[in-house]
């Protein structure tokens, strides 16, 4: 049997196979996929469906707030 330590175990994976993040690894990819958002999409109208959806949400809202 090969004894070899895996990469996802050296890296120190959860049970699920995927690596242990430190929090200062989370934060700076946090940060990177936010400017990375912020650069292409943020600029970018909001596409008429999506504004439909966020009508539709809003009026599901409200009317869950008026059974209450």
């Amino acid at each position: 049997m090969d004894q070899r330590v895996t990469e996802i175990e050296r890296l120190g994976a959860h049970d699920d196979a995927h690596p242990t993040l430190t929090d200062d690894t989370r934060y700076r990819l946090g940060t990177a996929l936010r400017s990375i958002y912020e650069e292409t999409c943020d600029t970018q109208p909001i596409p008429d469906s999506q504004v439909d959806l966020l009508l539709r949400l809003r009026h599901k809202e409200r009317d869950r707030r008026r059974m209450d």
